[in-house]
């Protein structure tokens, strides 16, 4: 199997790492803009099964070429162009996936659903974290209940050893970050759709130690197509960003400010929004390095063979220390790779395009996953134990 890697920022310098060490991997072609980025991962590396190529992702008709040499190809690069890279494996004739995290991209890449079909491949965006692992564990372990009361999502991506005032790591862009803190986040309420405003509702979460009392609330984009699958089919849905204590509170009071606007103000001889404005003071203000952690738990509540139960899916995570690998790099690439690899080795045998919760099985992706050293823990709890805490 070969692969194509676009992007060598962190994700994809993560995921060329994965593929490299998979058995079964013939040679992985690493492609970026920037020659200094690829050099740095080529060093990193160290191996003569990588190639890397100095490519304009945007460059459609290079990208194309490349594609057709490869067995899957991987966008770990903007999300909006990720419906051009679509078209362009389609073109090629070969198997894509993405780190997706735009529905309204995603809803444009599924519209070439018939095209995928007819050439016969796979495209599955959305292969990350969240969205990505968390919808495939919500949606294959609904599978398991006969009836469903409710799902819920909260995941985090935090520094393992915090610091004030917003105990908050960067690990992910600042205008990711600030997507997922604005706008609106669909849920289920009483089976229908709905929409709540992101940094809303906070809610306490008790996690094992050292982590103990957090907080979650409301955010974007998290739970992508999953109230439109579920509508009518379980009466509450939710997705919340899982942070330390206070946080929220404080990021509210800037964003309430009016520091996300998409204003015009001029600086110096330049013209700025607030919000880019904004972007860069948390860049300058937040760390962006230091130990990580990612914090996922999935709860779903329903009934199964006539009894009350709850089926609770639980991730911890830490950064690599020994191989210089974020818990935010290791969460949302290596399921990028196991997904790659299944669509390539005809695992998946489904053609068109597809989300990974429509296509991938759990057990294996768990499986493989574990073998990497990322565990997902499965409890099940009757509704006694629940109540008491356990």
């Amino acid at each position: 199997m070969r692969f194509l890697v676009l992007g060598a920022g962190m994700m994809g310098r993560a995921l060329a790492y994965d593929l490299i060490h998979s058995p079964g991997v013939e040679a992985v072609t690493l492609a970026d803009a920037d020659p200094s980025a690829l050099k740095a991962v080529a060093a990193w590396l160290d191996s003569d099964r990588l190639q890397t190529v100095t490519l304009d992702c945007n460059d459609l008709p290079a990208v194309t070429a490349l594609m057709r040499q490869q067995t899957c190809a991987i966008g770990a690069v903007s999300y909006q162009i990720n419906e051009e890279l679509t078209r362009a494996a389609i073109d090629a004739g070969t198997h894509f996936c993405d780190l997706g995290g735009n529905d309204e991209v995603v809803r444009r890449q599924m519209t070439h659903d018939a095209e995928a079909r007819a050439r016969g491949v796979t495209i599955v965006p959305n292969c990350g974290l969240a969205p990505g692992l968390v919808n495939i564990l919500a949606v294959r372990g609904a599978e398991r209940f006969s009836r469903i009361d409710a799902i819920r999502m909260r995941v985090g991506g935090l520094p393992l050893h915090p610091q004030p005032p917003y105990n908050y790591q960067l690990v992910f862009s600042a205008d990711g970050l600030l997507n997922e803190y604005t706008g609106l986040s669909a849920v289920l309420r009483n089976g229908k759709l709905a929409r709540v405003e992101a940094l809303t509702e906070v809610e306490e979460l008790d996690l094992p130690p050292p982590f103990g009392r957090m907080e979650a609330f409301h955010t974007t984009g998290g739970a992508s197509f999953l109230p439109a699958y579920f509508e009518g089919k379980v009466d509450h849905l939710d997705y919340k960003t899982i942070r330390y204590p206070g946080h929220c509170e404080k990021m509210r009071a800037l964003l309430d400010a009016g520091l996300a606007d998409a204003a015009p103000v001029r600086v110096g001889d330049r013209l700025m929004t607030v919000r880019e404005q904004f972007i860069q003071l948390l860049r300058r203000r937040i760390p962006s390095s230091g130990t990580d952690v990612v914090l996922m738990r999935v709860t779903i509540d329903g009934e199964v063979g006539g009894e009350r139960r709850t089926l609770q899916f639980e991730l911890i995570d830490y950064r690599d220390e020994k191989h210089d690998i974020s818990a935010m790099m290791r969460g949302t690439s290596f399921p990028t790779s196991v997904i790659a690899q299944q669509i390539a080795s005809g695992e998946v045998r489904e053609r068109g395009v597809l989300p990974p919760e429509h296509c991938i099985r759990l057990e294996p992706l768990l499986a493989e996953l574990e073998r990497r050293g990322v565990i997902v823990a499965e409890e099940w709890m009757d509704a006694a134990e629940k109540g008491a805490g356990l």
